[in-house]
């Protein structure tokens, strides 16, 4: 009797471990509450970042790499923009408290195997929109994920036309999709 009630806590234990490490993009997905908020663990460019995930009853913790949807920021290499932008990019995650609400769209991960997403502040602001309003990031749009294209090319009109971030006179001389094409 006490090896069952042994197997049978083993299995159960196991059970529970398979089941929070088996995270995915569906556990991103809006609920009637709204989005779901992740904490920020590092900013790796000014369109990527790494959230942390919590498992089942929050036994176990992931890291997943989160590319966002719409915007291209110009890459580090790309002096003096690439780091510019980064720093943009950690100022406002540090504005939220590190903690960003995620929405995903048609297509979820990237050929990378990154989660595709928007991020929304505490405010309730965009931050892939403030990227591109800021200019810190340029239009950047794949299909299927299209849901705020129109909003990101408002973006970055407002920042052309008031020459911000890379939009100055002596601003980015190549696009960041460009410069990965010559340079990578």
């Amino acid at each position: 009797m006490k090896k069952f009630f042994f197997f049978k806590n083993a299995l159960v234990l196991i059970l529970l471990i398979i089941l929070a490490t088996s995270l995915n993009a569906h556990d991103f997905a809006s609920n009637n509450k709204g989005l779901k908020k992740f904490r920020v663990v590092e900013v790796h460019d000014g369109d990527t970042v790494s959230i942390r995930l919590r498992g089942f009853a929050g036994i176990t913790y992931k890291t997943e790499r989160v590319r966002l949807i719409g915007i291209d920021a110009p890459e580090i290499s790309q002096e003096p923009w690439g780091r510019r932008s980064k720093r943009h990019l950690k100022k406002l995650i540090n504005e939220s408290d590190w903690v960003v609400s995620v929405e995903l769209d048609a297509e979820e991960r990237d050929k990378y195997g990154r989660i595709l997403a928007y991020l929304w502040d505490k405010k309730g602001q965009m931050i892939n929109e403030k990227m591109a309003e800021d200019g810190y990031a340029v239009l950047y749009t794949i299909p299927p994920n299209v849901k705020y294209s129109k909003i990101f090319l408002s973006a970055q009109k407002k920042a052309q036309s008031k020459k911000l971030g890379i939009w100055k006179r002596n601003g980015l001389k190549m696009s960041p999709e460009k410069w990965r094409r010559e340079n990578l």
